[in-house]
């Protein structure tokens, strides 16, 4: 479906209201002001992106020519069910982490700096939706890297020194990505002479026996696997998400990663073509092991951390290694089981670390060991972590339990018996590593010297259990989770969703 009329901008404007808003935000010197502003630009794009999926579900794909230059010629903006449904998870976090920003910012952040983090936030949100909307390869770029630069300001104005560090390990390795992927889009358009994503697809199916196209695919391999933080290029994600402010933890935690995810589905089931990617190249064969040793050693290496966040950092390598798995089976049961843990971890980790905030918030640490007796102190943000915690190892009636079902489906119909047990024995490791904060929290006693802990403000507390409530619900109810990413799945796969 192709958009004409005037009421129909919503591609457009989906990236061009944050994009405008960064600077208004930045001007609005008082910081409640740039976060109400904030707030309202986040919630338009979620307005925008739930009727662009609700569209594309009614209509099918919607296609917008932006300046009126018709692709291949121009640059098009393509909405599908696949980036309907990215979009609408990226602005529904975006909202609900800026609600719960203003209170953990104010604890930790320089008043001073706010408009300016407001202001990074929005240009964050604007390369997230742009990267997933665009259908142009070199507007890919261009938006990976406003978001990139933007994510190394967010994670430098941490509290801790550290996040000075942080943000420069991130830059270092995020341009080593980037560049292999501008690099690869560079080969594609010398072999094409076009950027368009639907022009490539069908250009490149008649250059696949060349050592450019080749060349081409090992360098977008590697920069993606760097973005999406796939094991072993994972280096920058651990003290990114650890040392960077609360809320910044959990936007990046939630949505970086899977905007990266979704580009490599994108390029290897669309532009490179399944047939391509995982029969001529077998790259599946490259990447299953990768899963492998993500689930396994970012677990193990979880069970060691003796800091929170990080520990919560090394469990996200470990739950990106089942999105690649996924991926690998390259069936309808495995590539929904990637777009539903892409979309259930998002919401999983969001709730996980705006508890780990709270607790900071109120008691200025990080270590797991001083977590002792919070069960009781601060029982509503500790039950939070504890119910967001049980659906990552994939308890029942939680969103956990459906994408790891669908995962050891997708296994099992592959014959891969053996990858279902390594899917259960994750699980396994992931109850090793949250039992260390919940004995801590729930059966060790603090002593009577120890300073009264509170419970977290209502602020803190209301976007946790929003997140909270969403683990329950789509546990229960999977009709939009596992009814959209079935139909996204069988889009990649080249049927008819």
């Amino acid at each position: 479906m192709t958009l004409l009329g005037i009421d129909n901008h919503l591609p457009a404007l989906q990236v061009v209201i944050p994009l405008m808003g960064a600077p208004l935000c930045f001007l609005l010197r008082r910081p409640v002001l740039a976060w109400g502003f904030s707030v309202a630009i986040s919630s338009a794009t979620l307005i925008i992106a739930f009727l662009l999926l609700q569209t594309t579900l009614q209509t099918g794909p919607l296609s917008y020519a932006l300046g009126g230059w018709a692709a291949p010629w121009g640059i098009e903006y393509r909405v599908d069910t696949l980036n309907g449904y990215i979009l609408l998870l990226v602005t529904a976090i975006s909202t609900l982490s800026l609600l719960y920003a203003r209170t953990s910012f104010e604890h930790e952040i320089n008043s001073a700096q706010l408009p300016l983090l407001y202001a990074g936030w929005l240009l964050c949100l604007t390369g997230f939706l742009g990267m997933t909307i665009t259908g142009d390869a070199f507007n890919v770029f261009v938006f990976l890297e406003i978001s990139s630069l933007s994510s190394y300001l967010l994670i430098s104005l941490g509290p801790d020194r550290r996040s000075l560090t942080a943000a420069f390990r991130y830059l270092v390795i995020g341009t080593i990505g980037a560049t292999f992927i501008l690099i690869a889009i560079g080969l594609f358009y010398s072999m094409t002479g076009t950027l368009n994503m639907a022009d490539l697809a069908i250009l490149l199916s008649k250059n696949t026996e060349s050592r450019t196209f080749h060349a081409a695919i090992g360098f977008l391999l590697i920069g993606l696997a760097i973005k999406a933080a796939i094991f072993p290029l994972h280096l920058w994600l651990p003290n990114a998400y650890t040392w960077a402010p609360s809320a910044v933890s959990v936007f990046l935690a939630a949505t970086a990663t899977k905007v990266a995810i979704y580009l490599l589905l994108r390029f290897l089931f669309t532009v490179i073509g399944a047939e391509h990617s995982f029969n001529l190249f077998t790259l599946n064969q490259a990447l299953l092991p990768l899963g492998v040793l993500a689930v396994l050693i970012g677990s193990v290496v979880a069970i060691y951390q003796d800091n929170i966040k990080k520990l919560l950092a090394y469990s996200s390598v470990a739950q990106i290694g089942y999105m690649v798995l996924g991926i690998t089976l390259v069936s309808l049961s495995g590539l929904t089981a990637t777009l539903l843990h892409l979309f259930n971890h998002a919401l999983m980790k969001g709730a996980l670390f705006m508890a780990v905030g709270a607790i900071f918030y109120r008691t200025g640490s990080l270590r797991i060991a001083d977590l002792t007796g919070l069960g009781r102190t601060m029982p509503l943000t500790m039950a939070a972590f504890l119910i967001s915690g049980l659906s990552l190892i994939g308890l029942p009636l939680t969103v956990g339990f459906v994408s790891k079902w669908y995962l050891v489906v997708g296994a099992v119909e592959a014959n891969q018996m053996w990858l279902a047990i390594i899917i259960l024995l994750g699980s396994l490791l992931a109850i090793i590593y949250f039992w260390k904060v919940i004995e801590i929290a729930y059966f060790h006693h603090k002593s009577s010297e120890a300073p009264v802990v509170n419970e977290a403000p209502l602020s803190l507390l209301i976007p946790t259990w929003i997140l909270v409530g969403a683990n329950i619900y789509f546990g229960i109810d999977t009709r939009l989770t596992a009814g959209v990413a079935e139909k996204a799945a069988l889009l990649l796969l080249g049927g008819t969703p």
